[in-house]
């Protein structure tokens, strides 16, 4: 019991977001948390050693042929013609290795496949009508740049080319490339911008935007990769964790409160919308809204600014209640062909850290992550129990929470409310169904006791009619023979 009157929330050190090697921008999980600058020397460095290491290894191979065929010609003499073909091929195939692993081996195949390619920047024959609309609006950005524009222009279109014959590399080597011409571009931009940041900025935004539209479908999710099998890893896992409730987390939102509710719908509605998403630039615009909704809603319910403690435990619990499809592929999708300047610094590249970070989390949660024992853990994990369940002994009473705070579930309470409105409606119903019917049988019988009520007056009250004699109308008048002559009344025969 005193376990779990000592509740931890999570928390990150913000130096542990940061790159390892001390430069100051954000590092990244699938970087070995490194940020992408360092992480690119890094590759770098071990691919150079491994060419290296290659090129030894061809050379020492080529050395003891060449040994052990002159030792053998030393001593056996002459060989046949026979022998000494065999011989030669088998230098001949040393040679083709030590080339195959030169750095220069790699590229001389790839130039041959792009000549032979056609000129077409599509990459297939119908085009979607989002890139159609993205290509026309790229060319109308271009149009303000004049000459370097049509340069711009020209060069992303040789890009799109040259990488839609690299489609048997790896999704690390696709990385390489697109980096790399990011890099180019940026330098050539920063030269003619004469150093203006947002300028260059913005151009690389367009850059970006144009290229992965086009190439989307080549470079998400390659076969190359086991991106879709983590996919399925982590939405099984989340599913799993359905019973984590918002006070496990130590999360500090109140969902009764009408306008955090309403941040927390927005927050999944945005993290969800980041796979409908083709650029790495609009996934990470999803990621930061999402953030910003997140943040909004602990601030309603805290009443003051949010921390950066509070922001993690709550992306977590936002994540678990979106399952957001294909999370890994779309947090690798970003890692590799975002511009790296908004993954290193920003509040795009802080969020996208917390996020991977919650990732990772979700991953390696266990009972002592929750604040639990490792047998409610497992019969939690194992659908024998649930935290709602337990809620009425008083385990989470004594936690020294917020006053109203339960372990209930939200989802299952809210399930029994609405359960419990459904019937009373049904009650409701019924009795409104029985005035219905009452009425209906009052409308039927009504005209019958009216029917008999006339009949009861009319047998009551007979209607009488009496008959009555006409005479003339100054036949009875006996002061008619007063009146002066021009009023006596004359009698005329009809």
């Amino acid at each position: 019991m005193s376990q779990r009157t000592e509740r931890r929330g999570i928390h990150v050190d913000q130096s542990d977001l940061l790159c390892k090697k001390g430069c100051g921008y954000y590092g990244n999980a699938a970087w070995q948390g490194l940020c992408s600058k360092c992480w690119r020397e890094e590759y770098q460095r071990v691919r150079q050693k491994q060419i290296q290491d290659d090129w030894a290894l061809a050379e020492k191979l080529q050395r003891e042929e060449e040994a052990a065929y002159a030792s053998s010609h030393a001593s056996l003499g002459p060989f046949s013609k026979f022998e000494e073909k065999k011989t030669n091929e088998k230098t001949r195939k040393v040679t083709t290795v030590k080339k195959f692993f030169s750095p220069s081996s790699r590229s001389a195949p790839k130039k041959e496949t792009q000549e032979g390619k056609t000129t077409s920047p599509s990459i297939s024959r119908h085009a979607s009508f989002e890139t159609d609309q993205v290509s026309r609006d790229f060319v109308d950005f271009l149009k303000n740049l004049q000459k370097p524009g049509r340069e711009i222009h020209k060069q992303c279109r040789a890009f799109i080319v040259n990488m839609s014959s690299k489609k048997d590399l790896s999704a690390e080597e696709l990385s390489e490339c697109v980096q790399d011409f990011y890099q180019g571009m940026a330098d050539r931009l920063m030269s003619h911008f004469k150093g203006s940041s947002d300028s260059v900025e913005q151009v690389m935004d367009q850059v970006e935007k144009y290229i992965m539209t086009r190439l989307y479908k080549s470079v998400f999710c390659p076969e190359t990769t086991d991106d879709e099998k983590k996919d399925l890893a982590t939405q099984n896992r989340i599913r799993a964790l359905h019973w984590v409730t918002i006070q496990m987390l130590c999360v500090s939102m109140d969902e009764e409160i009408p306008e955090v509710s309403e941040n927390v719908v927005k927050a999944i509605t945005d993290i969800i919308e980041m796979d409908s998403k083709r650029v790495p630039r609009d996934k990470l615009a999803c990621i930061t809204r999402c953030s910003k909704h997140i943040f909004s809603a602990i601030r309603i319910t805290k009443n003051e600014p949010a921390s950066a403690d509070d922001f993690l435990p709550a992306l977590i619990y936002i994540v678990l209640k979106a399952n957001p499809p294909r999370l890994q592929s779309n947090i690798q999708y970003i890692t590799r062909f975002c511009n790296p300047s908004r993954l290193m610094t920003g509040e795009d590249g802080y969020y996208f850290t917390n996020l991977c970070c919650a990732a990772a989390f979700i991953e390696k949660l266990d009972a002592q992550s929750l604040n639990l024992s490792p047998e409610e853990f497992e019969r939690y994990m194992s659908g024998q129990a649930s935290p709602r369940l337990n809620s009425s002994e008083g385990d989470w009473a004594q936690t020294g929470s917020a006053p109203g705070v339960t372990a209930t579930n939200p989802v299952l309470a809210q399930l029994n409310h609405n359960l419990e409105l459904l019937s009373g409606l049904s009650s409701k119903q019924e009795k409104l169904m029985e005035a219905a019917q009452s009425l209906q049988a009052d409308l039927l019988s009504w005209p019958e006791s009216v029917e008999r009520e006339v009949h009861d007056i009319l047998e009551k009250y007979p209607l009488e009619i009496l008959s009555c004699t006409v005479s003339a109308i100054d036949a009875n008048n006996v002061d008619n023979d007063n009146l002066p002559p021009p009023l006596t009344p004359q009698v005329f025969a009809g």
